[in-house]
């Protein structure tokens, strides 16, 4: 392994990597074990929170998995903070004020403050990383378009 990269990304030390808060301020969270969530109201859509200033102790990110069955839906909606998705697995379209994005594995979206945007699934499903610019994902306030809750 080249030296400079070792120096910049050390291996984990293993007694550290279970603690909730490692000496270095990092954080470890194992998504595995979180519950996944969902929202009546938001779709089909279920999640997991993974940092969140409320749950682990970090701060200025919020960042989760979103995980959609086949064709699920996140109903479309908008909120104030800009959102980042990274695809990892299955594939789906996100419709970012009216224009269709489609994410598969290793396809990442930014979509900016306050734009509409929805996701359906494909036939497989889809999964993909959310982040958020905020500490706490209670900062996001989600506005759904009105003809798609009616």
């Amino acid at each position: 392994m080249d030296e400079s990269f070792a120096e910049t990304f050390p291996d984990p030390v293993p007694e550290a990597a279970n603690a909730p808060h490692a000496p270095s301020g990092a954080v470890l969270v194992d998504a595995a074990s979180l519950p996944l969530e969902e929202q009546p109201g938001y779709g089909t859509a279920r999640w997991r929170t993974l940092f969140d200033a409320d749950r682990t102790a970090t701060s200025e990110m919020v960042v989760g998995i979103a995980e959609f069955g086949p064709h699920a839906t996140l109903l479309p909606h908008r909120h104030a903070p800009a959102e980042v998705y990274v695809c990892m697995s299955g594939e789906g379209t996100v419709t970012v004020d009216g224009a269709e994005h489609v994410l598969r594995a290793g396809v990442a979206l930014f979509v900016p403050a306050d734009a509409e945007h929805g996701v359906v699934a494909g036939p497989e499903g889809l999964s993909f990383t959310y982040v958020f610019p905020r500490s706490r994902f209670s900062e996001v306030e989600y506005r759904f378009t009105a003809s798609a809750v009616a």
